[in-house]
């Protein structure tokens, strides 16, 4: 290896990978997917219609001996083992538990890094995780990385900053055996830049085109948007674009007496719905964080809800970028997704890390780094610090 160069292009496996929005992001970063495991047919389907280098592992992940693995990957080198692994039952192993099924889950995705040895470590979780309610998790997953020689931090990312079209938030946890800190990637939207704001992307722009390099559409299944309820319907051409639901003063505000709500207002927890009803999205804005079925928001301008493809532009999918599967399992794999070009702005930080590492550390099958001793309460208030 050139280390002064250093032009290796990082191979890395997906664990848990849904339908493939990290893995997508990754190699807009330029790194390569060499296997993505999961035992959901619809969203493994989808995986290999838009991964056609990789392999594919569809089943329980137990099943994976190290002989398959080493066949899976072609025994090549894997540079990185990212995934969302089921976490916030962690706390239990060793105190037991040993059936809780997040901790079997959590368990082989540990096995996996320590079969494969990577640099990098990638998970991408829920922000509940960061929660106090947690803390036995969060310390526990620190302190079993720590043992394996990585360095692992851990922060919230907003995916705004990163020019997703989407406000979503994921707890993320970088882990390097070969550099003295974990990096994350710095802000590029919704954010300063010296004096000069930079703005989020929004979804007017994302909706301007829903077309591949071919003038191909793909998911934006018009009939399956249609508002079957001639109530809600009516209620919803109401709605001005950017407006819904939550408060007693929207409904006075929108609806008619013969169309309104029947909600106690004075007894309902807060006075307010927990979610927005009936709320249409803002093509001015960036889209709330975009759900596993069809139901939570509304197209800006026309009466229906929103198709497959315009969700998955929310998310930063590629146009070109196919869905498999009946539609209900479709809203699934794009509402569980990791945002792609969340996943490439994190591809690139762990590229930059691979360049300022001791190359030393590259040739060593574990690392000379002593890890440093993470102060949870510390994660917690930086994890939270989204500007």
């Amino acid at each position: 290896m050139d280390f002064k160069k250093r032009t290796t292009k990082l191979n890395f496996i997906d664990v848990f990978s849904g339908a493939g929005g990290l893995s997508c992001g990754l190699e807009m970063a330029g790194l390569n997917c060499l296997l993505g495991i999961d035992y959901d047919k619809h969203a493994m389907a989808t995986f290999a219609r838009n991964h056609q280098k990789a392999k594919i592992f569809c089943g329980d992940i137990r099943e994976i001996t190290p002989e398959l693995l080493l066949a899976l990957t072609g025994n090549k080198q894997i540079h990185a083992v990212v995934g969302g692994p089921p976490c916030q039952g962690f706390s239990t192993v060793g105190n037991g538990d040993p059936g809780d099924k997040r901790n079997s889950l959590f368990m082989q995705f540990l096995r996996i890094t320590k079969e494969v040895n990577p640099y990098f470590i990638i998970i991408e979780n829920v922000t509940g995780l960061l929660a106090k309610k947690n803390e036995k998790s969060l310390k526990a997953i620190i302190k079993k990385f720590s043992s394996m020689g990585y360095n692992l931090d851990v922060r919230v990312l907003s995916s705004q900053n990163y020019g997703v079209p989407e406000i979503r938030r994921r707890t993320i946890f970088v882990g390097t055996r070969i550099n003295n800190q974990s990096q994350f990637p710095k802000l590029d939207f919704d954010t300063y830049r010296g004096k000069k704001y930079i703005p989020p992307v929004t979804i007017g722009d994302a909706f301007k085109n829903l077309k591949d390099k071919n003038g191909n559409v793909y998911n934006h299944d018009l009939d399956c948007a249609q508002i079957p309820n001639k109530l809600d319907l009516s209620r919803l051409k109401l709605i001005p674009e950017g407006k819904g639901i939550r408060y007693q003063r929207d409904e006075e505000k929108y609806f008619p007496k013969r169309l309104r709500l029947d909600v106690d207002w004075k007894n309902i927890r807060e006075n307010r719905f927990r979610q927005t009803k009936y709320q249409r999205l803002d093509r001015k804005l960036p889209s709330p964080t975009i759900m596993t079925h069809r139901h939570s928001y509304y197209h800006p301008t026309e009466d229906r809800y929103l198709t497959q493809r315009e969700a998955a532009l929310c998310q930063s999918f590629p146009n070109d970028f196919v869905f498999c599967g009946p539609v209900s399992a479709q809203w699934r794999q794009i509402g569980n997704a990791v945002p792609p070009l969340l996943g490439k702005a994190i591809g690139r930080t762990l590229k930059k890390m691979f360049k300022e590492a001791d190359p030393q550390l590259l040739e060593k099958k574990t690392t000379g780094i002593v890890p440093k001793k993470q102060n949870i309460l510390n994660n917690r208030s930086q994890a939270f610090n989204y500007r």
